[in-house]
């Protein structure tokens, strides 16, 4: 058994010398594990790397079986994010979002095709964050935990939408929740067209898919939001603080 196919790599662990367990991503296979030999050694290090896209080939014995891993680089992704602290951390939170929601060998070519957008256009920084935004909103909906942004849960309106409820995932027109609008999240308006949104957009929105993220894609999996994740929202919430009311953590 083998396949061949562009692949982005979303988790590379050691394992035993020189070798390494790596977690990749393509349009057709999804998440897919398997053995990189001499993934972890110093010759191969730069191309072993999460956020790098690959061409790689996988061969098994079987079709469920762990498998191997051969790879030749296509976008070293990875290494043009090392001189940028923010876009290193919104690469490592998007490869382990993906690694540690997706199931594994299920396709999910929507998930695949918004990361590859966005390992294209890292280098352009915190605008960025938009994009990224948008991507766990539509990973989330290919897992079955969309949010539903069509209308207002209260009055039906489609104008006005302005936050969306932490228990139901659907959105509330501001003039629909004056009174109890502190206990809903803000919904930014990149998620409703194709902005590049404000800072206050990209803290706000950050925390809306984040809150969804670790309650529905990992918490049912009885697994924490991912570390890097978590680090992503802090940092862009410390270089854009909200008012002390509307501040929390996801």
């Amino acid at each position: 058994m083998e396949w061949e196919a562009p692949a982005i790599l979303l988790e590379v662990r050691p394992y035993g010398e020189g070798d390494a367990l790596a977690t990749v991503m393509t349009e057709q296979h999804g998440a897919h594990r398997g053995l990189a030999r001499g993934g972890a050694s110093r010759a191969r290090a730069g191309l072993w790397q999460p956020g790098n896209l690959v061409q790689v080939r996988w061969v098994g014995r079987l079709a469920d079986q762990l498998g191997s891993f051969s790879a030749e680089m296509i976008h070293p992704a990875a290494a043009m994010a090392m001189d940028d602290a923010l876009t290193l951390s919104m690469l490592t939170a998007a490869c382990a979002v993906a690694a540690g929601a997706l199931p594994e060998r299920e396709a999910h070519p929507r998930a695949f095709d918004g990361l590859l957008h966005l390992l294209a256009r890292l280098p352009t920084g915190a605008p960025l964050l938009a994009d990224l935004i948008r991507w766990e909103a539509v990973l989330l909906a290919d897992l079955g935990y969309g949010l539903d942004l069509t209308a207002c849960a209260v009055t039906g309106e489609v104008d006005g939408l302005a936050f969306v409820s932490p228990k139901t995932g659907r959105a509330v027109a501001a003039a629909a929740a004056p009174q109890w609008h502190h206990r809903l999240l803000r919904l930014p308006p990149l998620l409703l067209d194709d902005s590049p949104g404000t800072p206050d957009d990209w803290r706000d929105g950050l925390r809306l898919t984040g809150h969804f993220l670790a309650r529905d894609a990992f918490g049912l999996q009885h697994k924490p939001l991912p570390q890097p994740r978590a680090a992503l929202y802090d940092r862009v919430a410390m270089m854009f603080p909200a008012p002390p009311e509307t501040e929390s953590h996801v």
